[in-house]
């Protein structure tokens, strides 16, 4: 599990600005399909070679009474924690403030690593500002500009030194872990209990009874599985509980750490908005998913029911056109079982490998065919391509100009290796570098 970095600080200090920059520091990557959401708040990243999830708190006003302030002032608490380090940004233009002041007092309780940065210190000619932070009776203050990126490097190295070692690889190499994932009262607590045969996790019809990550490891058929139930996701629009905020960091992180995401759509309501986030937010993360139509049972059906059914998801979910689809009953047992088949065979291709020497013949039977857009008026040459990694797999093309291959073309190629490697049911990633690089 990654380790978790959280930014705190009044309103209007810079969290965001700061956010948006170390967000962007993750190399990026082609996901084979557009659609994915992005959560504002959390953004993985990568500095010295060491990953963490970024969370960006609501402003922190511990002496104000206004009501959005105190929900923010709840969420900051949630975050803190929640977090491994804490990074806590002051606004070195607007001085030390009373706000300043409390929140250093309320850190000093939290036996956590601290690190305290003031922002908006442009350049050398506003270091002076900085000076009367150390009444804060601080040892070390961190001065940078979020916006112009000053200072930044000599934070995030201090942040990557106090983070918790890497966590050691799990014993069981080959545990399919399953995260069951989906809105508030979707049934998953429900789904786990029929996946497993027994009563396993609390069934119960309020939204958001499921505040934790509830792991159950066990075997079937000589295969070795991992449950993981998740706490439900809600709209923003409608957390009222800065719970269901802590909610959200720990489905993220429960996603992170899984091979298979069931993402549970209920039956009656059909794909919504929020159905589309959270999809969003596992093939982000590179994990296989799989639809799982929850309260199939109840539903009126003639002849072309399900056809329907399986076109209306995939118009709505795009992105997600390769993602097999389960009609099940969670409260009746109907067609559970079957979803160990489809994760079988997913699990197969999530973990395939293809031999580069195959690959780079193949790839340039697809160029042929299809030949890349003219770079310069010269050809556009593909010299290399190899598989880096899996789960999911991703195939590395050494090609003369990385951003002049349209997005068109990167889609081209993604669904002839999808077609002629038998990637059918997962996601695959395409990177794209320079030659020689």
């Amino acid at each position: 599990m990654k380790p978790v970095v959280a930014i705190i600080g009044r309103p209007n200090v810079g969290k965001s600005t700061l956010f948006n920059r170390l967000s962007k520091r993750k190399k990026a990557i082609v996901i084979d399909e557009p659609g994915a959401t992005r959560d504002r708040n959390y953004g993985d990243c990568t500095w010295n070679d060491r990953e963490f999830m970024l969370i960006d708190t609501g402003g922190f006003e511990p002496i104000s009474t206004e009501r959005i302030l105190i929900q923010m002032r709840e969420q900051t608490s949630l975050a803190i924690e929640e977090a491994d380090v804490i990074i806590f940004l002051m606004d070195g233009k607007e001085g030390l403030t009373p706000s300043d002041e409390e929140i250093t007092k309320i850190l000093r309780e939290v036996e956590k690593p601290t690190i305290f940065v003031i922002n908006k210190i442009d350049g050398p000619k506003h270091e002076e500002l900085a000076y009367e932070f150390y009444r804060l009776g601080v040892e070390k203050l961190y001065t940078i500009s979020a916006e112009h990126g000053v200072g930044v490097g000599e934070l995030m190295n201090s942040v990557v030194e106090h983070l918790p070692p890497p966590v050691e690889a799990d014993e069981d190499e080959d545990r399919i872990r399953i995260a069951v994932i989906g809105k508030p009262n979707v049934g998953k607590s429900s789904m786990i209990n029929k996946m497993l045969g027994y009563e396993r996790t609390i069934v119960n019809p309020i939204p958001g009874t499921t505040r934790d990550a509830i792991d159950t490891p066990f075997e079937l058929d000589d295969r070795k599985y991992l449950l993981i139930d998740t706490a439900g996701i809600r709209r923003k629009s409608k957390i009222s509980l800065t719970l269901e905020q802590y909610s959200v960091i720990q489905a993220i992180k429960t996603i992170s750490r899984s091979d298979i995401a069931l993402i549970l759509i209920d039956a009656e309501e059909g794909i919504t908005d929020q159905d589309t986030k959270i999809a969003g937010l596992a093939l982000e993360r590179g994990v296989v998913c799989i639809i799982v139509v929850n309260k199939w049972d109840i539903i009126e059906k003639d002849n072309s029911t399900m056809g329907n059914y399986v076109k209306d998801i995939k118009d709505k979910l795009k992105f997600l056109y390769f993602a097999p689809t389960i009609f099940v009953s969670a409260l009746t047992g109907q067609r559970v079982l079957t979803i160990f088949d489809t994760i079988e065979t997913a699990y197969s291709q999530h973990t395939k490998r293809i031999q580069t020497s195959l690959l780079n013949k193949k790839v340039q039977e697809f160029l042929k065919m299809n030949p890349p857009p003219r770079y310069r008026h010269k050809e556009h040459n593909f010299s290399y391509i190899t598989q880096t990694s899996i789960k999911p797999p991703t195939f590395v093309f050494f090609v003369r100009e990385p951003k002049a291959v349209h997005f068109s073309y990167q889609r081209y190629l993604t669904n002839k290796i999808r077609e002629e490697f038998g990637f059918d049911q997962v996601p695959i990633r395409l990177i794209f570098r320079k030659k020689g690089k």
